[in-house]
């Protein structure tokens, strides 16, 4: 199995290119996500630990994610709505199982004053509250208690609601975007008659993001089922969409579970149906939150910094003029004023474009590489040569080097580019699509029958193993528990069952029983 498919194309001469970045993918990849965040401006440490700063180009990607995922999901018939950050400690103590898989990242508030003692703010001892509260992890708990109080009748049913909120979950290893302390997401919540009916929710929620992580992220994702020792805590059954990183592991970008009656029997979510009887609502869940920011990164950045996908860029195009202290400089400003005009007239990719003109009192040079580094889909410079002779220079962001290495700025008549804008925006997208598509799938090994060959797969000197999809006999309780520990020493991890794999066959890797299906191996996130 080579090493996973690179982004660069290899008629280049790589070794005469300087890139932005002082660490690459290839030489430390850890490193190398960090120095992106940084140096493209996306966010920064709070001084809370496990808690960030998101700065605006990275808050604008979460606002064009927030955007584009809220039209879907609205367009499947669901309605926003908030509920408070604090949660009784009772709600918990309902449900077993949910609490148990949540304990340990529980943030809890116990006092509701501060008092001043021997120069210091500590919790006062007389304001102690009656109920410890807990600092939002989910919202499962909280909105089956409204929902019991909704839902009297089958006539009341479906509830389909979801919110926008910030969580907190008390992560002792965090990484910015990936896994943080507090971070922001949307979570859907809905309550059915049938089984049936709630468990097309949770599939039909599944297929909104996985078209939403390939149309709009332009991240190809694996759909498909969680194993048992994977589901949420409480759930019948949890589903993923996994995507690949460069370096081959797998980041789960998205979930959705059908809850059963697990949370609609510890919150009393009961209906009247069409012959008076009573009966418990079917309910599911879903999500996605700002791990999707940190899933771009990893996926279509390179050794210059970030590569936004134009659909999610808050600026899809970046005007800088080179302005150098001279009276012409007006009417470079001018011209390019008058060009940010234009292309805001145009459309690509089903929406108006957005285009922004720097004017900031920095270098040009540092400007252009300011937003290259942020990962504009296009980068337009304009002097006074340009302004004289109606052109402009482009640069494109996937398309960073020419043959001989050097930046690849094509000169361009002004119209010529306006014209040629919107298909410029769509075949970067498209471009990055296809980039990460073609990663992902000569990167997922079939051809694993033993756990020796598996083991051998991803050993210590295989740098980027890709995933494995292997047969399996779908082993439960203690079974699969020791399947699972064999796993972990060699650092690996179930992702999915995915939906579309071909039929199994032979004996499961694991147990050596008849296989039942293909389930997705491989280090994550």
């Amino acid at each position: 199995m080579p090493a996973l498919a690179s982004a660069r194309p290899c008629a280049k001469r790589w070794d005469m290119i300087k890139h932005a970045l002082s660490v690459t993918r290839d030489g430390d990849f850890a490193q190398w996500y960090q120095t992106v965040i940084s140096e493209a401006d996306m966010a920064e440490d709070s001084g809370v630990r496990g808690c960030m700063v998101i700065r605006p180009w990275g808050y604008g990607i979460w606002e064009r994610i927030q955007r584009l995922l809220d039209d879907r999901i609205k367009a499947t018939g669901h309605e926003n709505c908030y509920f408070p950050l604090f949660i009784p400690l009772s709600y918990f103590e309902k449900e077993a199982e949910h609490v148990d898989g949540f304990a340990k990242e529980m943030a809890v508030v116990t006092h509701h004053r501060l008092v001043q003692k021997d120069g210091k703010l500590i919790p006062d001892p007389e304001a102690k509250l009656e109920e410890p509260l807990v600092v939002r992890p989910t919202s499962e708990t909280v909105i089956g208690a409204a929902m019991s109080r909704w839902v009297q009748s089958w006539r009341d049913l479906p509830v389909l609601i979801n919110q926008w909120a910030n969580v907190v979950r008390w992560e002792m290893r965090t990484r910015m975007f990936l896994r943080t302390a507090e971070f922001l997401w949307q979570e859907g919540h809905t309550a059915h008659a049938t089984v049936e009916e709630a468990q097309e929710e949770t599939l039909k929620m599944l297929e909104v993001y996985r078209s939403f992580a390939e149309d709009c992220l332009a991240m190809p994702v694996v759909a498909g089922e969680k194993p048992e020792n994977e589901r949420f805590p409480g759930a019948v059954s949890t589903f993923s969409i996994e995507a690949m990183m460069q370096d081959g592991k797998a980041l789960q970008a998205g979930t959705s579970h059908f809850l059963g009656t697990t949370f609609s029997s510890a919150q009393d979510i009961k209906f009247q149906n069409s012959e008076g009887q009573f009966e418990l609502a079917q309910t599911t869940s879903w999500g996605v939150s700002t791990r999707m920011i940190g899933g771009l990164i990893m996926v279509h950045g390179d050794d210059d910094g970030l590569r936004v996908p134009p659909m999610v860029a808050p600026w899809q195009i970046v005007i800088v003029p080179m302005l150098r202290d001279q009276p012409e400089d007006a009417a470079t400003i001018d011209y390019c004023k008058s060009f940010q005009a234009e292309l805001a007239k145009l459309t690509a990719l089903g929406e108006p474009v957005r285009a922004l003109l720097d004017l900031k009192a920095v270098k040009a040079q540092t400007k252009r590489w300011g937003w290259l580094k942020k990962g504009a889909p296009i980068v337009i410079e304009v002097g006074g040569r340009d302004v004289a002779g109606g052109n402009v220079s482009v640069i494109q962001r996937n398309k960073l080097y020419r043959e001989d290495g050097k930046l690849d700025s094509q000169i361009m008549p002004r119209g010529d580019f306006v014209a040629e804008a919107a298909a410029i925006l769509e075949s970067i997208q498209q471009g990055l699509y296809l980039d990460a598509r073609e990663r992902l799938d000569s990167n997922i090994r079939r051809d694993v029958t033993d756990f020796d060959a598996l083991a051998a797969m991803f050993a210590d000197s295989v740098k980027f193993p890709g995933w494995a999809e292997v047969s399996w006999a779908k082993p439960t309780g203690a079974e699969l528990d020791a399947v699972v520990e064999r796993l972990k020493a060699l650092k690996l991890t179930f992702r999915n069952v995915p939906g579309d794999a071909t039929p199994a066959e032979g004996t499961c890797l694991f147990t050596g029983k008849p296989a039942v299906e293909r389930i997705l191996v491989a280090r994550a996130y």
